[in-house]
């Protein structure tokens, strides 16, 4: 039997799903459904399915961040989304991180029952074959939250910020961010520090700072370990930089 998971932030929606729908015929149960995108999330990683129902646009949360997020972590979990968002530019940014159908509310049964009986057997033809027909997909997703990482980072880089702040952003385990970042050939620690320095370079333009006040500025806790950062990144001491940048 296929596991199945389904989340909706109306309670009614989800519920009614899991009644009207033949699970059985499928060779699908369902074994859990959830009201957030927050929820579907611990869910998906408590009971490990094989498919996600889910609608995309939740409150408090970044549908495409979420598929891309789960398709990134969880390579074999198949996502049908269901939704009540009409948006041409959407669906196709959605299939092309690996959506499986993007079906629009309201949703006849057929349709239902046909993107169910597509995906199950997409399931079993993968089981017989050994074949991975996702890599792409899965490359994509790894890509996009690769990206949402770096920019929150750049958003937030004046922070106290942690792997783990940065992974709840974008919806992923940090042990997870950490392999897509490893993957780049940078660490976690290499892109913020990089993104702080490029900021600390621009505001040495203003004389008016001092370098303890740029160090702060930037995010570092000491000007010690900024001195150390800046030279290892730039080729040399924050003061030779700024003298050699204000001639």
């Amino acid at each position: 039997m296929y596991k199945v998971v389904i989340v909706d932030d109306e309670p009614l929606i989800a519920e009614g799903l899991k009644k009207i729908v033949d699970w059985d015929s499928c060779g699908c149960v369902v074994v859990g459904t959830a009201s957030s995108g927050k929820e579907g999330l611990e869910l998906v990683r408590s009971c490990s399915p094989d498919i996600l129902f889910t609608d995309i646009r939740m409150p408090g949360m970044d549908g495409l961040t979420m598929v891309a997020a789960l398709r990134s972590e969880y390579e074999d979990l198949q996502v049908i989304i269901l939704t009540g968002y009409r948006d041409f530019e959407y669906a196709r940014e959605a299939l092309k991180l690996g959506v499986h159908r993007f079906l629009v509310k309201p949703s006849k049964m057929n349709e239902l029952e046909e993107a169910l009986q597509s995906v199950v057997k997409k399931l079993a033809d993968s089981k017989v074959s050994g074949a991975d027909e996702e890599a792409t997909d899965r490359a994509c997703a790894n890509n996009f939250i690769v990206n949402q990482a770096i920019a929150y980072i750049e958003a937030h880089y004046r922070e106290k910020l942690q792997l783990t702040d940065v992974a709840s952003a974008v919806y992923v385990s940090h042990w997870h961010l950490s392999k897509l970042l490893n993957g780049t050939g940078k660490s976690f620690s290499d892109i913020l520090n990089e993104v702080r320095i490029r900021n600390a370079r621009q505001l040495m333009e203003d004389a008016s700072l001092h370098i303890a006040d740029i160090a702060e500025k930037v995010g570092f806790a000491d000007t010690a370990h900024f001195s150390r950062v800046f030279k290892k990144i730039v080729g040399m001491s924050a003061n030779e930089y700024r003298n050699s940048a204000m001639r």
